[in-house]
């Protein structure tokens, strides 16, 4: 895939995805974000802390798919190569840590109940699609790269030091 391509996908794909999970639903589920602020001291700013720096590591973590792996988080146009650089170094699956950590921050500046369950449920969904759907198919696609990186990352909790492959 041509990195323009691969970057337009992404994205796409961003918008799609994660837009969805971590903005549209928590946005419905809060009234349009029209709901008060968490009045539990520290909440607030720690919210914000989460979904700021959460929003960060998700960009990174796209743009490490469109330009070091050539393709798109999308499984219909996966990467012509597997993405180890970069956040990647730490942890496994930067972009699901990231968007559950923006719906924790959403939960926190909203103090919404509505919000932690949803987070709950779309933390199950996204472990199971882990599970019985990425790791497979990336054990399939890149083989022994793969599942030496797999045993050297964690998937969900990162690592401090930086893997060096």
């Amino acid at each position: 895939m041509r990195t323009f391509s691969a970057i337009a996908g992404s994205a796409l794909f961003l918008v799609a995805a994660p837009g969805v999970v971590a903005g549209l639903i928590p946005w419905l589920l809060t009234d349009h974000y029209r709901m008060p602020l968490s009045m539990v001291p520290g909440f607030v700013p720690l919210g914000w802390i989460l979904v700021i720096g959460a929003a960060g590591i998700l960009l990174h973590a796209f743009a490490r798919f469109a330009l070091e792996g050539l393709g798109t988080p999308a499984p219909v146009a996966p990467t012509e190569k597997l993405v180890v650089g970069g956040i990647y170094r730490h942890v496994r699956n930067p972009m699901y840590v990231a968007v559950l950590s923006i719906i924790l921050g959403q939960v926190l500046i909203f103090s919404s109940w509505a919000v932690f369950v949803y987070g709950l449920i779309a933390a199950a969904a996204m472990i199971s699609f882990v599970k019985v759907y990425e790791e497979p198919t990336l054990a399939r696609r890149y083989g022994a790269e793969y599942e030496t990186y797999r045993r050297a990352v964690p998937g969900w909790l990162p690592r401090i030091t930086p893997w060096r492959g």
